[in-house]
């Protein structure tokens, strides 16, 4: 009896439509992915912006910068933000926390640029010249 000797296995056209299958499956995934990551980002600068205020609420007016643990988003790794306390005026009840993206980090080009909280609660974002920025804050602050 003669054996045969045929195996199974994929053809190179085979191959090729499912690699164009998983390119365009890509394509319209990756965006989508990025903004999640960017949301993500936002998330955590505005928490710890809060986490800050609340901080410099309880020490009062004596605190001149945030401690290590408050002076960056995400808390612990590689920061995406930086906070930092500006100085008290009259608009903004004694203090505002800005936290600003870090110049190499995934956020260093988000159109929300800087969030900014101050002592009275009102919120805004600067772009990176320090003016305000060109989006809607409540687009920026909106899943808080």
């Amino acid at each position: 009896m003669a054996k045969s000797n045929r195996y199974s296995a994929f053809t190179l056209l085979e191959l090729v439509i499912a690699l164009a299958a998983a390119a365009i499956v890509a394509a319209f995934a990756l965006p989508g992915w990025r903004a999640q990551i960017a949301r993500g980002h936002r998330i955590d600068a505005v928490a710890a912006i809060y986490r800050a205020a609340q901080f410099a609420d309880m020490q009062g007016a004596s605190m001149a910068t945030l401690p290590a643990g408050f002076d960056q988003a995400p808390a612990t790794g590689p920061p995406a933000y930086r906070l930092q306390l500006l100085p008290a005026d009259e608009s903004n009840g004694g203090y505002a926390i800005a936290a600003e993206p870090v110049e190499t980090g995934p956020m260093r080009d988000d159109a929300c640029g800087a969030f900014v909280l101050d002592a009275t609660g009102a919120r805004s974002n600067q772009a990176a010249g320090g003016s305000i920025a060109a989006v809607t804050t409540q687009m920026c602050w909106r899943d808080r």
